[in-house]
């Protein structure tokens, strides 16, 4: 019955709204059926049409009174309304764009919690790919958890609207978590939703726009990027990317090699060359199309910039760890923040950042103390701290392999629940971080390390296994250390000694590229990896040095 009123209410709305037949009304290409929009902010919704169409936008939900609202086309076509805020509900609305000539009708809208999910692979690993797959898959049964997985495409400059190239069935649609749809969910991103619409008791919202092997400066817009000098060897040597592209023909030249290239292989193969491989047609594309300074932003947060969301969560900076991508991470990694909050018009926009794991083979000290791991995952601590409305959550702890993809995705998405259902939600007896550094003093031959109080609640070592910890004198040189947590004046704090080391300076815990250690409190929170010095860090396989920024706070 409540089904038939609201047609009927659209229905009714409708006959006003369409006058004679003349232009094609669309919605964006973020809009679609299932979709879940943020509930008690103002509701924006925008499309396209012919320049100068008139544009009536009606929104019902059941017995509510139906919202309505116009607007007309700019000389680009495009056309916004914002309709006010509404109130969570599992009922669902239904929403109609309708110009002269046609009408777009969305089924099953649902208003509730929206999240953006972004960064690279480890956010896009999708559920299928998690250790726990295969319990939870044919278990998964929330059809009010719903997401978007983004179509990677990158731009170099700003574009209006998602690019969906050919229709697929993974990507530019909006899906319900249950059945067969529910393995191409982000696992951390699936594992914070369920935590969410539990506690919340709302439908929840997941817009997808990660893609693997991305940089901060994919995601940074070029009006930060100019402003860091290390990316200007980035920025150049893209720019003569394409002027060699467009001075060898473009997409007309680029075929014309490729096809020449092809007939060389086929000739040196048919001479029985075994050398002879096919060239690849990825080889012969734009770079304009490719992986470049704010291509991502341009083309995957751009054009959804009208979206109003509760937050973001952001798992990026495996592909800053390599070669000398770490060295304008400083002010790319702040920049993302920065660029999508002025985009959002939303200064206090809640950040999670969620810090990188660790990878490859333990080797030397040496090695391991200067991965280049270790300067983003203390840029992103950083980061943090000086960034109001952030979070940071731990996972070095989640890695049991070298891989770069750590498949337990579970406890990500769970700590990443902690951290906005606490801070964003207002859930202050949820605790969500671990122990974090606040200080050090030297007793003889120990340093005793002490942790802001509200993280280290019964803090303890896991299995009383006191791994990780690295302790040097003034020479620079870092020991394996021992450990243990006491406690004094009913504060805890943690000693840690080296008999190798009679004049101890420096603690260091958790900084390798493939990080151990069991320090926790009682939520089994883990510690957060951190160094009391402030010494310079070489990265192997780069040039120069990294020094931590102590001048800002």
């Amino acid at each position: 019955m409540k089904n038939i009123k609201l047609v009927a209410i659209v229905s009714v709305l409708l006959v006003a709204a369409v006058g004679p037949l003349q232009a094609e009304v669309r919605l964006s290409n973020i809009f679609g059926d299932h979709m879940v929009l943020q509930q008690d902010k103002p509701i924006s919704v925008w499309g396209f049409a012919a320049a100068g169409e008139k544009v009536t936008v009606i929104l019902a939900r059941g017995e509510d009174a139906a919202q309505t609202a116009t607007a007309t086309t700019d000389e680009k076509g495009l056309w916004a309304v914002e309709l006010k805020a509404m109130k969570g509900s599992f009922e669902p609305c239904a929403l109609v764009a309708a110009g002269k000539s046609n009408k777009v009708t969305l089924s099953d809208v649902l208003i509730g919690e929206l999240w953006l999910c972004g960064g690279q692979s480890n956010m896009e690993w999708s559920l299928r790919g998690c250790v726990d797959a295969d319990i939870e898959i044919p278990s998964a049964d929330y059809p009010n958890i719903r997401f978007y997985r983004m179509p990677h495409i990158a731009r170099p400059a700003v574009q209006d609207d998602v690019f969906l190239g050919e229709a697929s069935k993974t990507q530019g649609i909006w899906r319900p978590c249950t059945g067969e749809n529910v393995q191409d969910c982000t696992g951390v991103g699936y594992y914070f939703a369920r935590r969410l619409r539990r506690l919340l008791k709302v439908p929840v919202g997941l817009v997808d726009t990660s893609w693997g092997g991305t940089m901060a400066q994919h995601w940074t817009s070029k009006e930060i990027l100019k402003t860091v000098p290390e990316m200007k060897p980035y920025i150049e040597k893209f720019d003569a990317a394409m002027a060699e592209w467009n001075k060898g023909g473009a997409e007309k030249g680029a075929k014309t090699r490729y096809d020449a290239a092809v007939k060389e292989y086929e000739k040196k193969s048919a001479a029985g060359d075994k050398k002879a491989r096919r060239p690849k047609a990825s080889s012969f594309t734009s770079p304009a199309t490719k992986r470049q300074p704010a291509g991502m932003y341009n083309a995957m947060i751009v054009p959804i910039k009208q979206m109003k969301f509760r937050g973001v969560l952001f798992y990026q900076g495996e592909n800053n760890s390599f070669g000398e991508s770490w060295k304008p991470f400083y002010r790319t990694f702040p920049g993302v923040i920065a660029s999508w909050r002025k985009l959002f018009a939303d200064e206090k926009l809640p950040f999670g950042i969620i810090q990188i794991a660790g990878w490859s083979n333990r080797r030397s000290m040496t090695y391991d103390m200067n991965h280049h791991t270790n300067i983003v995952r203390e840029i992103q601590f950083l980061t943090w701290r000086r960034t109001a409305n952030t979070g940071l959550v731990v996972t070095f702890d989640t890695n049991s392999t070298q891989r770069i993809h750590p498949p337990a995705k579970l406890p990500v998405g769970e700590r990443s629940a902690r951290w906005a259902l606490a801070e964003v939600y207002g859930m202050e007896k949820i605790e969500w971080r671990g122990p974090v550094y606040k200080g050090m003093k030297i007793e003889g031959k120990k340093i005793l390390i002490t942790f802001e109080p509200e993280t280290s609640k019964s803090m303890r070592l896991d299995k009383d296994n006191d791994r990780g910890f690295y302790i040097a004198g003034k020479d620079r040189v870092f020991h394996v250390a021992k450990a243990r947590v006491s406690s004094r004046d009913k504060v805890q704090r943690l000693e840690v000694w080296c008999d190798a080391v009679p004049e101890p300076v420096a603690v260091r815990y958790a900084v390798s590229n493939l990080p151990i250690g069991g320090l926790e409190n009682s939520r089994h929170l883990p510690a957060y990896p951190f160094r009391t010095d402030t010494w310079p860090i070489t990265p192997h396989q780069s040039t120069g040095e990294y020094k931590v920024d102590t001048a800002k706070k």
